[in-house]
């Protein structure tokens, strides 16, 4: 019962990355490269694992959240105000992003089902959003969504078993890291929707109670689940034929499972927009409570307070004004996923600094191993980043060096070092600093199961 309960709490996290970003950049990925970007979908699979394993760690050993324990962490001076501030940028902004891309892609899931007019689709569901959201009264109607979710994640299983996509093709593009010409916004944005920032978060508060070795099992099963699934999304739309749409994506599927499958995946999409739409404001509210209160039962960011309104309020209304202003959706989330790809180091690093802080987590510090391996994420993930901050630099200013792959390696290694050197340097100075009255190590005893 224990497992199942573990499975069921790391399937919210997986879920949480099987929204409309996912089927769009896996399927746009698939329908423009094959199955050439598949290895970013592994390495985004293992850093989503590493990275989540660690912020439940962190609850589990510390009782505190991942927000809680860097305003511990940081909790003096000026360094306690940029890191608190720049965590919540990073998070909210990328919520609001994200928000942008699910009301899109839930509207554009309505829209396959009727001529529904766009604007009206959108007021629907930002308003219908906002009052569950306001009421309180997400779990249920979040848990039926994503029970919608999950069948049309099967159907694309089933489609890509049965496409029989050549397996030689499919063996080099899992294992053989390729990074086509004009690829980088996908790449970045495979690793975006899969490792997402807010999850972090997310993961660390749903940890709380439970016991280590079944968390890192519920979590092993639903992220390689999701990882998989998401492959299936990029074989699907390895098949599809000439422009990319998402009605052509619903023709793949209904011509492998039956005319019952475009339907579904546009039901699909509207659920996974929806969901993903209540999902996104209430993070990064919870977020912004972690990073900011003084505890979590403070009365001045409770449910019902201004504070943690106004901050759901704002995402949901950043997403609905890209609805109304009829936005195409495929770029929208296309870009709001790289952005995200973009913003991850931030939030890797600050998991990383306090994963490695022996006053906070007693026995259940990083180990060398996992200190290699999330350095190794950061590293790869500002790499990426660069990347597609400069393409987007050299688009606006028409400077073709900025695109030149040495430049770009260049300029992303000396950046992944710097934020590691700063990284490696705040954890010297916490290892060094004398535990305070009040912050003694936790006890890590019995925690492992």
């Amino acid at each position: 019962m224990n497992r199942l309960l573990s499975v069921l709490l790391g399937a919210v996290i997986a879920a949480a990355f099987l929204g409309p970003g996912t089927l769009t950049t896996a399927a746009r990925s698939g329908a423009g490269y094959g199955y050439e970007l598949l290895w970013a979908l592994v390495f985004a699979t293992g850093a989503c694992l590493v990275l989540q394993e660690a912020s439940a760690r962190l609850t589990i050993a510390s009782g505190r959240n991942l927000g809680e324990a860097l305003r511990w962490r940081f909790r003096r001076g000026w360094s306690a105000v940029t890191v608190l501030w720049l965590a919540l940028l990073a998070v909210v902004l990328g919520c609001a992003a994200y928000q942008a891309g699910n009301i899109l892609g839930g509207v554009a899931g309505l829209r396959l089902l009727g001529d529904i007019p766009g604007s009206w689709a959108t007021l629907a569901c930002a308003v219908v959003a906002g009052l569950l959201l306001w009421f309180g009264s997400t779990r249920q109607v979040a848990a039926v969504l994503s029970l919608l979710v999950a069948v049309m994640g099967a159907g694309f299983l089933a489609t890509a078993m049965l496409l029989r996509p050549p397996l030689g093709e499919v063996m080099s593009g899992l294992l053989v890291p390729k990074i086509p010409s004009a690829s980088g916004l996908l790449v970045l944005g495979l690793v975006g929707t899969t490792v997402v920032p807010y999850n972090l978060f997310l993961g660390s508060g749903l940890a709380r109670g439970q016991d280590l070795r079944q968390a890192r099992f519920g979590l092993a099963v639903a992220i390689i689940l999701g990882g998989v699934i998401s492959m299936a999304v990029v074989i699907v739309g390895a098949a599809v034929v000439g422009e990319f749409s998402f009605a052509e994506v619903g023709r793949v599927l209904s011509d492998q499972l039956g005319a019952w499958a475009a339907p579904l995946f546009a039901a699909g999409l509207f659920a996974a927009g929806f969901s993903s739409a209540i999902t996104a404001p209430l993070a990064a509210a919870v977020t912004a409570r972690s990073l900011l209160a003084d505890s979590p039962e403070e009365e001045r960011w409770s449910d019902s307070s201004w504070r943690y309104r106004a901050v759901w309020l704002g995402v949901l209304a950043t997403g609905a004004s890209f609805g109304l202003a009829d936005f195409q959706p495929v770029p929208v989330i296309l870009l709001a996923q790289a952005l995200n790809g973009t913003l991850l180091p931030v939030a890797a690093v600050f998991l990383f600094v306090v994963m490695n802080d022996r006053r906070l987590l007693g026995d259940a510090v990083n180990r060398l191993g996992a200190n290699l391996i999330t350095a190794a994420v950061v590293a790869v993930t500002v790499v990426l980043g660069v990347r597609g901050v400069l393409a987007a630099a050299r688009s606006a200013s028409g400077w073709e060096a900025l695109g030149r792959e040495s430049v770009v390696l260049t300029v992303g290694v000396v950046i992944a070092i710097v934020v590691l050197v700063l990284a490696l340097r705040a954890i010297g100075k916490q290892g060094n600093a004398p535990p305070e009255l009040g912050d003694e190590s936790p006890s890590y005893e019995g925690k492992d199961g």
